[in-house]
């Protein structure tokens, strides 16, 4: 039997260790950090992933939930959607607001002044030039992905990812015909979401970025800012798939198939 000075009782790890126990507060930041980058996650996968007891993780849920920074969605199961739905869980708005910018409050201030005394479209003008440096930043970064729409489509969801967006790919579509065929460029986590729910103009620049930097016409799905769990980008990539891409993408699939939709 351990002793109480060889294990970690305030984070649930599943192993012993020297180093001095965590906080309660820092391992509860962990889990956050942890659903917003895996969401929608299970507990057992977060327990998994940052090597904490099952009971210790759905512990800081649960306090992360009474918070109102965690939330639950039930998702249908895979297989058939046979069975009870499963519970994953995502960051709550209040969530994202909390891992957002402080400064975001002065920032909706100042942008509704501006919409008062110069228009909405002062307003769109504004997230027009925001975006401009973020796709002259990415631009060199997807160009060198090739021309292959869903190699730059991964290029442009690891520059944001790199840059705290949480980006990541997902395809969507392998029964379809290849025409119809398609990936989801996702990004969990959005520093702006505040300032967004409240002007469009920033979700519909980014849009337009994201369909210059591909080269094809994009589709919003879901934005964190209407309230949804993950900003969601549909990209069609069937018509413009090279059979080596092609080959490589369905070995992708198999491995992310399992990641909660």
């Amino acid at each position: 039997m351990y002793s109480s000075q060889s294990t970690t009782p305030d984070n649930g790890s599943m192993t012993p260790t020297s180093r001095a126990p965590e906080t309660e507060e820092r391992t509860r930041d962990r889990v956050l950090q942890a659903v917003l980058k895996q969401g929608p996650v299970s507990a057992a996968e977060l327990g998994e992933s940052l090597g904490f007891t099952p009971a210790a993780v759905r512990r800081h849920l649960d306090t992360l939930s009474k918070q109102g920074l965690v939330e639950v969605k039930l998702v249908a199961n895979q297989a058939g959607g046979a069975g009870r739905p499963a519970r994953r869980y995502v960051l709550s708005q209040r969530g994202q607001t909390k891992l957002g910018n402080d400064y975001l409050d002065i920032a909706t201030e100042a942008l509704t002044d501006l919409a008062h005394v110069a228009g909405e479209d002062a307003v769109r003008q504004f997230a027009a030039r925001r975006f401009a440096a973020m796709e002259k930043k990415y631009q060199p970064i997807v160009d060198a992905a090739g021309d292959d729409v869903a190699a730059r489509a991964d290029a442009l969801a690891g520059a944001l990812a790199d840059d705290g967006f949480v980006g990541y790919t997902r395809d969507i579509g392998a029964n379809l015909p290849e025409a119809l065929q398609g990936i989801q460029l996702c990004q969990g986590h959005c520093p702006i979401q505040g300032l967004a729910g409240e002007f469009d103009a920033f979700c519909d620049e980014e849009t337009k970025i994201f369909a210059r930097l591909l080269g094809v016409d994009v589709r919003r799905l879901s934005t964190l800012a209407s309230g949804g769990h993950v900003c969601t980008t549909h990209v069609p990539v069937g018509r413009h798939k090279t059979p080596q891409r092609a080959e490589k993408r369905t070995r992708i699939k198999i491995n992310k198939q399992e990641r909660p939709r």
